[in-house]
């Protein structure tokens, strides 16, 4: 199901691609290989520092309640 304020826009997409005139963008044009394979390149380095940094976040923050050893009331997760 779409949510509401998509459906506006789904409706409205074929009526603005029926709007652009074929080669009305200069310098639109198919990119070449070696700058292709330095985005995907550029991609694959920027997603491995995001994942590298969600498990070290993620692996920082289980050691800090481990060494806690008092107990906590109404507080999930910390007793």
């Amino acid at each position: 199901m779409v949510p509401q304020g998509n459906i506006l826009f789904l409706l409205l997409l074929p009526v603005a691609t029926a709007q652009v005139t074929p080669g009305s963008c200069s310098g639109c044009g198919p990119l070449s290989l070696p700058l292709l394979a330095g985005l995907v390149a550029i991609d694959a380095v920027v997603s491995l520092l995001v994942t590298v940094m969600v498990f070290v976040c993620a692996r920082l923050r289980s050691r800090s309640t481990q060494g806690d050893n008092k107990v906590y009331i109404n507080m999930p997760g910390r007793g």
